[in-house]
Order: C-alpha cells, then structure tokens, then sequence
C-alpha cells in the first residue's frame, strides 16, 4: 500500500499527488517511471516520476484524468492508499555536459520533463525549456520549471497566455536568434513530438523524445508497449521510454493507440454507470 500524502488540483482535469514510496524515491532518477494499481481489479497505469523527496520519502506523480482509472485516482485524497506501486522502472536519461539543451514540454507532458530538466542544469547545462499547450489553463509546473531553466518559454495556441504558437516556432526562434542547440528533449502528445523531430531532424540537432504507448506489465514480456525504431521493433518499458525522435515511427504508434480508443471508451462508461448506481 502507498498512501496519498499531499494532493492538489492544477486545471479541471490534471491532479498533482505525492505518494509516500521511499524506496523508489531513493532510487529514481530522471526519466524513470512507476506502473500503479488502485485495486486488485484495477489495471496498471504507468505514471512518470515527476519529482521526489528521498526525506519525506515521497515521490510526485502528476495525472491527467482522461480514463477510468485515471479518474478514479483523480477522485482519491489525502490518507487514501493505492493498492500498489511498482518502480522505478525504464531506462534514466541520458545526461551529459553537452552545452544548451532545450527542453519542450507539451500539456501534461511538463511533468516527466521536469526531472530531466533538473539533471541537464545540474550537470551544468544551459537549460531552456518552452511549454506549450492549447491555452494557458494546460500549462503546468511553471514555477518548478523556472527554477530547473536558465530561460522559459511559454507559448499557447490561442495566445491566451505567453507567446502564440507553437513549440516548433519557438524553437525556429531560437535557432534563428543564434542559438547552437546540441540537444533538444520533448515530451507531449505524439504528433506534438513528431514535428518537433521533423524540425530538429532538418538542422540535425540531436533530439530525445519519451514515449508512453499502452502499458501493460512493464517488463518487457507482453509487447504491448512495442514501437518500430529505425525499422525494427522495441518495447518503450524496458527500452525506452526515451528514443532518438529521428527514428520512431510515430505513425506507426499514433495507429496503434488508436487500436483501444473503443474499449477505453466502454470501460469508462461502465465505470460511470456503476458510480450513478
């Protein structure tokens, strides 16, 4: 059991929670990730280690409440216990003194980009980082992510907040203002990174990306998290989840998460069904 030790509510569908795990906590490092289970009929959710605190031995896990189990644990509080959590999990990232590092964070995906950011500025990068997303209510961790830059970039689609764009045009800014980026890291919906490696691909800026298919057990053994890098098959949880953004198929993969949109679909609505009794 890890019980719940702190929640709050970023936007109408996005939850931050610490979770009391102390040996994951202990052991985490950026890029890592835990699967959880609320209940022994529950599915297992693979969730990033957006932060952790090894005194309090805690770990931070922010959630977008878009599925059944997603909401369920949207709905849960403080004191509350998750049946179980198994990690850390993945491969860390990479990190390196490589020199200016930009960090693009879509939406929800600013929370696994938070600890990678951390580690590129404590190996003594020159960290920017710009997050996006549709409008300035999806914009999270801003202030975390102050603290992890040595510049932030804020775009929305509709302006309502920062610069109007998107990621690619902030990173053409930057690279047309004279900045020699040796590496970019993205993290956000698929089709959100798939421009962003597009872009860097044509100025052949070295470009990581993390992936989050459909999980299953998280070892490797079911392949349902399986993606095609440079033409040949891997599994995002042992694998990954961080790949070269300039050979994955991200085709490929949007195709494949599509697959279960319907049976998401069913079991969401049999979950309200039974929470209406």
């Amino acid at each position: 059991m890890a019980r719940i030790l702190a929640k709050e509510q970023w936007s109408e569908h996005v939850f931050m929670f610490k979770v009391f795990a102390p040996a994951i906590a202990e052991r985490r490092k950026a890029g890592n990730f835990i699967i959880l289970r609320l209940d022994k009929q529950g599915e297992r959710v693979p969730l990033t280690i957006a932060d952790a605190d090894t005194a309090q031995g805690s770990i931070t896990l922010v959630v977008q409440a878009v599925g059944k189990s997603t909401i369920q644990l949207s709905q849960m509080n403080v004191g509350d216990e998750i049946l179980d959590i198994m990690g850390p999990l993945g491969k860390p990232t990479e990190v390196h003194k490589v020199g200016t590092v930009v960090c693009v964070g879509g939406g929800i995906g600013i929370a696994p980009l938070h600890p990678i950011a951390q580690a590129m500025h404590a190996a003594g990068n020159k960290v920017i980082s710009i997050l996006g997303a549709r409008d300035k209510s999806l914009i999270i961790m801003e202030d975390y992510m102050r603290k992890a830059s040595d510049e932030i970039i804020i775009c929305t689609d509709n302006g309502s907040y920062g610069t109007k764009g998107l990621v690619t045009d902030m990173i053409t800014m930057l690279i047309n203002r004279g900045e020699k980026i040796s590496e970019v890291v993205a993290i956000g919906p698929a089709i959100m990174m798939k421009f962003v490696a597009k872009l860097t691909k044509q100025h052949e800026i070295k470009t990581v990306v993390s992936l989050n298919p459909i999980m299953i057990d998280g070892t490797g053994m079911c392949g349902g998290c399986r993606v095609v890098i440079n033409g040949k098959t891997q599994f995002v949880c042992v694998d990954g989840p961080e790949f070269d953004g300039h050979q994955v198929d991200f085709d490929g993969m949007m195709r494949r998460q599509g697959m279960f949109k319907e049976y998401e679909k069913r079991s969401l609505e049999a979950h309200r069904c039974k929470i209406a009794g």
